[in-house]
């Protein structure tokens, strides 16, 4: 069955994934001498960077999410389908997805990334992810329910496992997810919860590197770790997990944690998709391009973003597996598919920044380090400037002023789908 896409005397160009790079690829072949077709397995475009905010109940799902078909109301020849692709056939130019085949002249993979877990299924099994907007749904949920269920116990009940959590994994989602955690705990849970003796509350952050934030400098790195440090953080540095359990985990020096809440924030692994040869992808499991973004020894296929393994004289490992790559690359792409370029890539970095919580984050850009307020706000800046959408930008941007001016968000709701069983007895 086909996805319903007519025909078109324009070369078709099939974007897969609608994640930073390829939502930027799209908006910018509209109207162009190419039919495209977007395709994503939802229907909206989602802002990663602040998934761990929706987690927190800062920030509402909606605020950091646009609808892809909004961007593109009214353009001749492009067309958006939620779909999955499940395979390539390369002789054929097709794409088989789950709701149908699609047929391709030129193909761009850019479905990014998902969560590591090395091929560890207790760690898969026995840990919360934080790579798409369901998921932080569901890590609020679950923080809110160990709460309400720690309220319910009889005093003298141990309830320390209920409010303790551990976050697996130093790099910057697991330092702004413990800062943010330790801000509730300090400024909103008091309030929420006064019969609660949230002191109980424990956050640790694992890293099996000796510092966090590796791949920012070391002066940021020890930044990170005493503003952590200052805000009740338990870190631990030089410890490896060996086993995850539903409510315990052991580390690599025997020592045992307890907790119903386990975050997984350990790293992420490109997305794959069968169809392509053994030969294009690399030992770290992208995709090889050029310094156009086409496919090693494949014609009219590229790849950017997260799935892609670029070289460059910089940086002869490859590209940082960061929003402002694929936002570059889909830039790029795009000139050279249109013909305007015939430049070979080259990745400008205009540094790196993480957040702790409130005038706490640092910022690295190039030789220049910073922390504290001036790097916090820094923060803000780049994270609203890249947002999708007006409308999200002034919503994300009352949040935060109404919470740094008030300790206070109101969004601290347990929500979940509701799931109906049929009942064999009832008459038809």
């Amino acid at each position: 069955m086909p996805l319903n896409i007519p025909d078109s005397l324009l070369e078709r160009v099939v974007i897969v994934g609608a994640g930073f790079g390829g939502f930027t690829l799209a908006k910018r072949l509209v109207k162009s001498k190419f039919q495209v077709v977007l395709l994503d397995k939802n229907n909206y475009h989602q802002f990663q960077p602040l998934f761990y905010q929706v987690a927190m109940s800062g920030l509402e799902p909606s605020s950091i999410c646009f609808p892809l078909r909004k961007n593109f109301h009214n353009i001749p020849d492009f067309f958006v389908r939620n779909a999955t692709v499940e395979k390539i056939d390369l002789d054929g130019k097709k794409l088989f997805t789950n709701n149908g085949i699609l047929k391709y002249d030129r193909l761009v993979l850019a479905q990014g990334a998902m969560t590591n877990y090395y091929r560890n299924a207790q760690f898969e099994a026995n840990t919360i992810s934080l790579k798409s907007i369901s998921e932080a749904l569901n890590l609020r949920n679950r923080i809110l329910e160990d709460l309400e269920s720690a309220i319910m116990m009889k005093g003298g009940e141990d309830i320390s496992s209920l409010l303790r959590i551990i976050i697996i994994g130093g790099g910057p989602t697991g330092v702004e997810v413990a800062g943010a955690l330790a801000e509730l705990k300090k400024h909103i849970l008091p309030l929420d919860y006064p019969d609660l003796d949230v002191q109980k509350m424990e956050i640790y952050l694992i890293q099996g590197d000796s510092r966090l934030l590796p791949t920012m400098s070391f002066k940021s790195s020890q930044r990170a770790l005493k503003d952590l440090e200052k805000l009740g953080v338990k870190v631990i540095l030089r410890q490896f997990v060996k086993e995850i359990h539903s409510d315990s985990l052991i580390l690599s020096d025997n020592s045992v944690l307890e907790a119903k809440k386990i975050i997984w924030a350990a790293g992420v692994r490109p997305s794959q998709i069968d169809g392509l040869p053994e030969n294009v992808y690399h030992k770290n499991g992208k995709i090889v391009v050029d310094r156009f973004h086409q496919v090693i020894g494949l014609s009219s296929i590229y790849s950017i973003g997260d799935t892609a393994h670029m070289l460059t004289e910089k940086y002869p490992q490859g590209l940082p597996q960061v929003a402002p790559v694929a936002l570059q690359q889909a830039k790029h792409l795009s000139r050279y598919l249109k013909g305007k370029t015939q430049k070979p890539f080259e990745y400008f970095d205009k540094g790196q920044l993480a957040t702790i919580g409130r005038n706490k984050a640092v910022l690295d850009i190039g030789k220049f380090h910073a922390g504290g307020i001036f790097a916090w706000f820094s923060w803000l800046f780049v994270h609203i400037y890249y947002l999708i959408g007006v409308r999200n930008k002034i919503i994300v941007l009352f949040n935060w002023f109404w919470s740094y001016l008030f300790y206070d968000q109101a969004l601290r709701l347990i929500i979940k789908p509701i799931i109906r069983q049929s009942n064999s007895k009832e008459p038809l």
